[in-house]
């Protein structure tokens, strides 16, 4: 027996693995079901509980854990990979081998770029004052930069560029811009190294300037 539900003008390629209780083109607020359409690429995994909003477009080889959520029109590239009980709001852009740990809260206007790693319990935000008048008409998630890696329970204010390859070590509150291959630490966080001093990523560094020469 069928546990989950598809709604209407949802296109789901080949070979989708999909889990009990999981819903795909839940209608955001204001829209009717299959007003908005949404698209997953080839050999999905949504695991059980996971709910994914109408408006996504979405890449080959997505996988999600237990419990996502995935809120509306965001777009998000291939082999990208959202860890149990995470929550990504909408108009968030990721996008490709992007991976995003459990526990994780990835908040409007986001972006992500490819190759990048966020470990559990991160915290991206969006508003600079909360509550304030006029807040969602100035609501700006960070970028995270191409290979970047958040460390576990980090939180990233809003607006702010965590640069290429750079490390933001794990529990650090990031106040300001983070440069390309800095390693930063500490609440409030501060640079401590540049990632090339550390020999357990010279060679993840060197493939991923290979790769952004061909």
């Amino acid at each position: 027996m069928k546990t989950y539900s598809i709604l209407p003008n949802v296109s789901l390629g080949q070979d989708a693995d999909i889990g009990q209780f999981v819903i795909i083109g839940y209608p955001p607020r204001g829209y009717e079901p299959g007003e908005l359409g949404t698209q997953i690429g080839e050999k999905p995994i949504i695991r059980s509980h996971s709910v994914i909003y109408a408006g996504n477009i979405i890449g080959d080889d997505f996988q999600t854990g237990h419990h996502v959520l995935v809120r509306e029109e965001n777009r998000i590239g291939n082999s990208v990979s959202i860890g149990s009980n995470s929550v990504i709001e909408h108009h968030v852009n990721i996008g490709n081998d992007v991976r995003i740990h459990s526990n994780c809260f990835i908040p409007e206007y986001s972006v992500l770029e490819d190759d990048c790693w966020i470990g559990p319990g991160v915290v991206l935000t969006n508003a600079k004052y909360p509550l304030s008048e006029g807040v969602k008409e100035r609501l700006k998630g960070p970028v995270i930069g191409s290979g970047a890696i958040i460390g576990a329970a980090a939180v990233i204010l809003p607006g702010l560029t965590i640069g290429e390859d750079a490390l933001v070590g794990a529990g650090s509150v990031v106040l300001e811009n983070v440069p390309e291959h800095a390693v930063v630490a500490g609440n409030p966080a501060r640079q401590i190294k540049d990632l090339t001093e550390i020999e357990v990523y010279r060679m993840r560094l060197n493939e991923h300037q290979a790769e952004k020469e061909t």
